[in-house]
C-alpha cells in the first residue's frame, strides 16, 4: 500500500514537472519557440542587383568594354544540410577553384541558416549540383565581370572583387552607380524547404540594378595612344608612360592612358599594385618647363608682358642664396620672351614672375600671390579638377608663409617645387588655349537606357574664365612658335595648326634633386590653321633612376598622337 502512495506521489511529480515546462514553453517562451518554428520554415534570399556595363564610344556609337557573365553563387543551409552531399555534390575536385568555405565550418555551427560557400561557379558545375539535388543547398544566379578588350584602359576602367565591389578606375569610383541596390525575398517553406507560394511572411523587395554607364573616351583613340606609348617606351628603353588626350572645347576625356598595364579579369596576377594606379588623375607629380607657359600666360593677361617683350639673359641667377640655371646655355644677351619659351629658358620665366610682381629686377610678395592666384584659383594646379574618378590634389606652397618663398616661386615658374597631376596640367593647358575658359575634365558621357539608347548626360558649362580671349590667341601663337622654331621644322602637316611645350623633370632623391634621373613631359594641342584647337593631348614617359629628356622622348610621342588624331577626327587643314 505504501509503495502504491509512493508510485502516485511520484506520478503527480513528474506532472507537476511536465505542466510546468508546458507552461513556461508555452507561455512564458511563447515568441522565442514561434520565432524559431518560423525560422526552420522561413527561406531568406538576397535578389542580386545587375551590376551595369561600362561603354566606350566607337566614333558616334557606344561599344560595350566591361559586361557581365552569367554564373552562380553556392548558398548553404548548415541546419538542414548533410554531410555526405555537401562532400558529394559541393565540396569536391570540380568546384575547387570556387570554394570560399570549408565544410568544417558549414558543420561547425548548426544554428546558421545561411551561409555562402562558392562564389562564380559556371553554369556546368551549377547543373551537377542542381543534379545531386543535396539537402539545405540553393543556388543563386549572379554575374562576374568579363573584360573583352583585355588590358585595354585597365588603370582606367579598375576591376571587381570577389565580393563584387568596384576597385580603382570607374569600377570604383563609379561603383555605387554601376552596382545598384540588392533586393529581399523571404518565403514562407514546408518541411521540405519548399517555397509556399502563399502567406502573410512573405516579402519580396525588387533589385535595382546597376546603371550601365558610357564614357567618353574613343575605343579607337585609346587603342592607338596605347600602341604609340608601347612602341615608344621600346623604342627608348623606358618602362613607364601615360597620356591623356581631351577635348579642349568640352573637358570630355578621349583617351586616358597608362602602361604597363594588366587584365582587370585577372587583376590578382601582377608584380606589384602599384599597376592599379591611374597615374593620369592620382598621381602628382613635378611636370618642369610645360609649367611656362601657365607663367607666360599669367604676364600677358595681367599686361606686364607679351612675346616680344625683352630681357637681359644669363645662363645663372642665385635666389635666396640658391643657384638656378637654363638647361640651354645661349650666353648673356638680350633675349625676347617668345625666345625664351622656345628655348625653355628658367631665367626668362623667372623674369616674367618679376614683371607679374611690378619689380623688373626683384621677385616680389605681391608676384608670388599674383601667381599663387593663377596657378590654383584659375588654372586648377593643386586642387581636385572633378573628374569623376578618383583623384590626388598636389601641392603648390603658400607664396607667402614659409622660408625661401622667392626661390620656391623661382623655381614655380618652371614648373620644380610643386606637385601636380597631369589632368590638372592638362585642364588648365585647356583653359589657355581655347579662348580662356575652363572646363572640369569629365570620363562620363552618359547612360544606355533600357532601349539599348545612349542617354546622354547634360553638358556642363564652363566654370569660369581664367585668361582673356586675346591672352589666349597670344598664348596660342606663342606655343606654336615653340614647335616652329629651327629646330623642329618638318614635323607638323600643312594647313594645321599645332603647338606645345617640353618638360624635363628633376627627380627628388633622399631630398636632393639628382641630375641621373629626369621625367620627361609634353603638352600640346591641335587643330586646323585660324581655327580653336580641336585636341590637347599630354605625354610622360620615364624609367626610374634614368634620365629621359623631353624633346628627344615625350615631343616625338605626342607628334605621332598628334598626326594620327588629325587624320581620325577628320580635320580638314586650312586651303589658300
Amino acid at each position: 500500500m505504501n509503495r502504491i502512495k509512493v508510485l502516485k506521489l511520484g506520478l503527480y511529480a513528474v506532472a507537476a514537472v511536465i505542466l510546468a515546462r508546458l507552461f513556461f514553453v508555452q507561455i512564458i517562451q511563447k515568441e522565442t519557440w514561434v520565432a524559431k518554428a518560423e525560422a526552420q520554415h522561413t527561406l531568406e534570399n538576397t535578389i542580386k542587383a545587375k551590376r551595369g556595363e561600362i561603354y566606350m564610344m566607337d566614333g558616334s556609337e557606344p561599344v560595350v568594354v566591361v559586361m557581365n557573365e552569367k554564373v552562380y553563387t553556392v548558398i548553404v543551409d548548415p541546419m538542414v544540410a548533410e554531410e555526405a552531399e555537401l562532400k558529394e555534390a559541393v565540396f569536391n575536385e570540380n568546384m575547387k577553384e570556387n570554394l570560399v568555405a570549408k565544410l568544417e565550418e558549414v558543420l561547425s555551427d548548426r544554428t546558421r541558416r545561411y551561409m555562402v560557400v562558392a562564389k562564380n561557379v559556371s553554369r556546368e558545375n551549377a547543373l551537377r549540383i542542381r543534379e545531386a539535388q543535396p539537402s539545405g543547398v540553393w543556388l543563386q544566379e549572379t554575374t562576374k565581370r568579363v573584360y573583352p578588350e583585355g588590358t585595354l584602359a585597365a588603370r582606367t576602367l579598375g576591376f571587381v572583387n570577389a565580393d563584387g565591389e568596384g576597385q580603382y578606375g570607374v569600377e570604383g569610383a563609379l561603383n555605387a552607380q554601376l552596382a545598384g541596390k540588392d533586393g529581399l525575398l523571404k518565403t514562407v517553406a514546408d518541411v521540405n524547404q519548399v517555397a509556399l507560394s502563399i502567406g502573410d511572411k512573405n516579402v519580396k523587395i525588387p533589385a535595382e540594378d546597376g546603371e550601365n554607364v558610357v564614357l567618353t573616351i574613343d575605343r579607337n583613340i585609346q587603342a592607338e595612344v596605347e600602341n604609340i606609348l608601347q612602341k615608344k617606351m621600346d623604342e627608348y628603353g623606358k618602362d613607364q608612360a601615360s597620356a591623356v588626350v581631351m577635348n579642349p572645347r568640352t573637358g570630355e576625356i578621349l583617351a586616358m592612358a597608362n602602361l604597363p598595364s594588366y587584365n582587370p579579369a585577372d587583376y590578382g596576377n601582377v608584380e606589384s599594385a602599384s599597376l592599379y594606379i591611374n597615374r593620369v588623375t592620382e598621381d602628382p607629380y613635378e611636370p618642369a618647363s610645360v609649367c611656362k607657359a601657365f607663367t607666360f600666360a599669367t604676364g600677358i593677361d595681367l599686361g606686364v608682358m607679351t612675346a616680344e617683350s625683352t630681357y637681359y639673359n644669363v645662363d645663372k641667377i642665385y635666389i635666396d642664396g640658391w643657384p638656378i640655371e637654363n638647361a640651354s646655355k645661349n650666353g648673356a644677351g638680350v633675349r625676347t620672351m617668345q625666345y625664351a619659351l622656345n628655348w625653355s629658358l628658367n631665367v626668362g620665366s623667372i623674369q616674367a614672375l618679376k614683371w607679374i610682381g611690378g619689380d623688373a629686377e626683384n621677385i616680389t610678395e605681391e608676384g608670388r600671390k599674383t601667381l599663387y592666384d593663377y596657378y590654383v584659383n584659375k588654372f586648377g594646379l593643386g586642387e581636385e579638377t572633378g573628374i569623376e574618378l578618383y583623384e590626388a590634389t598636389g601641392l603648390i606652397g603658400d607664396p607667402v608663409e614659409g622660408d625661401g618663398r622667392d626661390s620656391l616661386y623661382a623655381n614655380m615658374t618652371f614648373g620644380q617645387n610643386m606637385l601636380v597631376t597631369m589632368i590638372q596640367v592638362a585642364a588648365g593647358y585647356s583653359a589657355m588655349i581655347n579662348g580662356g575658359e575652363y572646363y572640369a575634365p569629365t570620363i562620363v558621357k552618359g547612360t544606355i537606357d533600357t532601349n539599348g539608347e545612349l542617354v546622354e548626360k547634360e553638358k556642363a558649362g564652363a566654370l569660369r574664365r581664367v585668361v582673356s580671349e586675346d591672352t589666349s590667341r597670344q598664348m596660342r601663337e606663342m606655343l606654336w612658335g615653340t614647335r616652329s622654331s629651327p629646330r623642329l621644322l618638318g614635323i607638323d602637316q600643312a594647313g594645321y595648326f599645332v603647338g606645345g611645350k617640353t618638360g624635363t623633370a628633376q627627380v627628388i632623391r633622399d631630398g636632393e634633386y639628382v641630375m641621373d634621373e629626369s621625367v620627361a613631359t609634353y603638352v600640346g594641342f591641335g587643330g586646323a590653321e585660324g581655327e580653336m584647337p580641336e585636341y590637347l593631348a599630354m605625354v610622360r614617359i620615364w624609367k626610374d633612376g634614368e634620365t629621359t629628356d623631353a624633346q628627344k622622348m615625350a615631343l616625338p610621342v605626342f607628334s605621332e598622337i598628334s598626326n594620327y588624331l588629325i587624320d581620325y577626327l577628320k580635320i580638314k587643314p586650312k586651303v589658300e
